[in-house]
């Protein structure tokens, strides 16, 4: 009998696609592109971008959840604020709402877009998706906890002229989101760690009782069937997940003048530089939660998606705060009127949702339709 040979895992696309990411990334650093350098970063983005999910579910499945979902979340957002400081420092005072820009997008995508879209998959795939309401509601009482202190406050103080906070409410602030964030990790991942984990859909979807035996059915999933990769293979996906988001993030700030050139000529208002970039930010996140949908695990997507919300606003509220020290110009966190009622209809459906602890295609139609005006309003606002 023949041998098989197998092929070296260093020559696997996951492995090659986030190096060639990362050299494109240095070779158009800082520098001005042509248009079909433009083509080929973006074509490396986004090879990046499915290279990061692939690694991001390894590292998921030797962890488990919640902590797979965590790693992305925070290694996405962390990336995401070292994006926004950098573009901060170089637009000057254009760049003064760049912040609340894209934190407010990263909200509106993740709580209507990644969580519409996973109940939609969810609920396509088991007529009811079903997700634990304990988990997920606190969750969303921390992201519209952290959205008000954070992007509505700001619009009614008063010690400071406009929607900007003074330096002694942008330090409270800033302490109070790292608190609430720190607080939800710790429930998250140690005092109630089983409400975050992916309810078992053995039991039926409209009455919540098992399936086989009529009874109350409390159990949760708690890893894939498929063995968990070893050690050294996550560790390596780890490093190949930290390169591959980096190249995104990176590639992504190099062809944001590109982005910004485009949204200039066409005449459209400078907040869709902040949509934009949070879309491409969040497409790891995306992907992630969809696939993880497709597998009956709708209770990861929806840890991906609130859990990149609350890390979005309270990992970049107090870089943003440490970083007001050397940047000049001022600095606007406040929403408008329109955003406000965007956001509120958010939390307000968002509730409703996730009370039940099952949601169907209706619910995540709502939510697509809440994030799709947010896109139109943002384009005509």
């Amino acid at each position: 009998m023949g041998t098989t040979k197998r092929r070296s895992p260093l020559t696997d696309w996951t492995v090659l696609v986030p190096v060639v990411a990362l050299v494109a990334l240095v070779f158009s650093w800082g520098r001005e592109l042509p248009g079909f350098a433009v083509v080929i970063v973006a074509l490396c983005l986004a090879g990046a971008v499915l290279a990061a999910v692939h690694h991001a579910e390894v590292v998921a499945h030797r962890v488990g959840e919640p902590f797979g979902s965590l790693i992305l979340a925070v290694a996405v957002t962390v990336i995401e604020v070292a994006l926004i400081v950098t573009l901060m420092a170089d637009g000057g005072d254009k760049s003064a709402s760049l912040a609340r820009d894209t934190v407010f997008a990263a909200v509106m995508i993740t709580c209507n877009g990644i969580v519409g879209v996973s109940l939609l998959v969810g609920a396509l795939r088991n007529r009811v998706a079903v997700f634990n309401p304990e988990g997920s509601g606190a969750a969303l009482a921390t992201v519209a906890t952290l959205a008000t202190l954070s992007l509505v406050l700001p619009t009614f103080t008063t010690s400071k002229p406009g929607p900007e906070f003074s330096t002694g409410q942008l330090t409270f602030a800033a302490v109070a989101s790292l608190a609430l964030y720190g607080l939800f990790i710790a429930v998250q991942t140690v005092r109630h760690r089983n409400y975050f984990l992916p309810v078992d859909t053995s039991r039926d979807a409209d009455t919540g009782r098992d399936a086989d035996t009529g009874r109350d059915a409390d159990a949760y999933q708690v890893d894939d069937h498929a063995a968990p990769p070893t050690d050294r293979a996550a560790l390596l996906s780890l490093g190949l997940l930290l390169v591959a988001l980096v190249a995104v993030v990176g590639d992504a700030k190099a062809v944001s003048p590109t982005i910004e050139t485009a949204v200039a000529k066409a005449g459209l208002p400078q907040a869709v530089v902040g949509v934009i970039i949070a879309l491409l930010v969040l497409l790891p996140e995306t992907l992630a939660a969809v696939r993880a949908a497709r597998r009956d695990r709708v209770q990861t997507s929806l840890n991906l998606a609130y859990g990149s919300a609350i890390a979005s606003i309270g990992l970049t509220i107090p870089a943003i705060a440490l970083a007001s020290v050397w940047l000049s110009g001022p600095l606007l966190l406040g929403l408008g009127p329109v955003h406000m009622v965007l956001l509120a209809l958010t939390v307000m459906v968002s509730t409703l949702t996730l009370a039940p602890g099952r949601a169907t295609l209706l619910q995540g139609g709502v939510h697509i339709v809440v994030l799709a005006a947010y896109l139109f309003l943002a384009v005509s606002p």
